[in-house]
């Protein structure tokens, strides 16, 4: 399979995953986080395992769709889980512990995919990991409640910290408004187009970075696994400490500074580690860059989940959604267009392009307030 048909399977999972992001997320606002967490964990298990049984460039293509189709929507309504069980100044330290967790996942993977892949075949690893999948869901089901009223062992202490300081509607409260009235907000399109460049970043971690190493580096196959995983732990630290700290400098400096800086200083290392890392020729030191680029490229991550749950309020879920779809496109874009200057170039010029977009992500944060709701259109019934 060539590098430019590699960059269309990669990117068609991402366009899928735009394109249903926003209506998923609507979903998650209208129905609960619970149930629709539960449909896309259910689907990504599916086409996980169905993965293993794709054979040629245009089943892949087509399972891949699939696949993306079905897991939009598992970081939104994630979110509007989140805006239940936590009050709004611990919301980074909880976004930070669900991004963490992903890249420890990400991290171990290698160690644990590779000798399944080893001992059996490609196609194994797909059927255990989509089992995996399913056996969460139960768990999910029987463990989650929606409400915290409904969550056994919370103190009434607990409970009313959660629904004094979460910025909900009122129970019964039924006033409807418009999504795309929210759009007249200059706020949510700069948030927009730090995550169009963040997501940038974060795909070439989830797409390219293990061919990069393997074909533009020339890393050997028995390197790889450390050289691939040692990032993530990186990028897992950085998410842990990210929300935290975000968390913190909110209480010193208040809400509107203490969700900029952070971030904001974080995509601008993290821009210059990834395009110092275009520019070295020892490998070694590439991946040294690369890995803090990375750690501290995440600690943007919560912090921007955390904003996007405080802009949007009641529309938490869409319009985490909504950024999330931004970083999407720009993901697909930046996936599909890297195969093309691997192809023609070599692997130099791709990275040192993303690592230009996550440092121009730092300064488009001077203009993000998280303090600004965002003002939906109330609709007349």
């Amino acid at each position: 399979m060539s590098t430019v048909q590699w960059g269309w399977i990669l990117g068609m999972f991402t366009i899928a995953y735009a394109a249903f992001e926003i209506p998923t997320g609507w979903l998650g606002d209208k129905f609960g986080g619970k149930k629709i967490l539960i449909r896309v964990v259910l689907w990504w298990s599916l086409f996980t395992i169905l993965t293993g049984f794709a054979n040629g460039f245009i089943m892949l293509l087509l399972v891949r769709f699939l696949f993306g189709m079905g897991e939009a929507g598992a970081y939104p309504n994630t979110s509007i889980v989140l805006a239940k069980y936590f009050p709004v100044l611990e919301r980074g330290r909880a976004q930070a512990t669900i991004w963490g967790a992903s890249r420890l996942g990400a991290a171990l993977t290698p160690f644990i995919v590779l000798p399944i892949q080893q001992k059996y075949s490609w196609n194994m690893s797909f059927y255990i990991l989509g089992a995996v999948g399913v056996v969460w869901t139960l768990f999910w089901v029987f463990w989650h409640k929606e409400d915290p009223k409904d969550c056994k062992g919370m103190s009434t202490d607990e409970l009313k910290l959660i629904i004094d300081n979460r910025d909900l509607p009122m129970q019964g409260e039924t006033t409807k408004s418009s999504y795309w009235s929210g759009f007249k907000s200059k706020n949510l399109w700069f948030l927009l187009a730090m995550y169009f460049c963040y997501a940038i970043g974060a795909y070439f971690f989830q797409s390219w970075f293990h061919t990069y190493l393997e074909k533009g580096r020339l890393i050997p196959k028995n390197e790889l696994i450390w050289a691939s995983s040692v990032p993530y732990l990186l990028a897992a630290m950085g998410c842990f400490t990210g929300g935290w700290i975000s968390d913190k400098a909110c209480l010193r400096w208040g809400k509107k500074w203490g969700r900029r800086i952070v971030p904001m200083v974080g995509l601008f290392v993290a821009g210059i580690c990834i395009i110092s890392a275009s520019l070295v020729s020892d490998n070694l030191l590439a991946i040294i860059y690369l890995g803090v680029g990375m750690a501290f490229m995440d600690v943007t991550a919560p912090v921007a989940w955390a904003v996007a749950m405080d802009m949007g309020g009641t529309k938490s879920g869409a319009i985490s959604g909504t950024m999330n779809t931004a970083g999407l496109t720009g993901a697909y874009i930046s996936t599909v267009f890297f195969g093309y200057l691997a192809s023609a170039y070599g692997y130099y010029l791709p990275v040192l392009y993303i690592g230009i977009m996550v440092l121009l992500g730092s300064f488009i944060w001077m203009k993000i307030d998280a303090t600004q709701k965002i003002e939906f259109k109330t609709i007349t019934q």
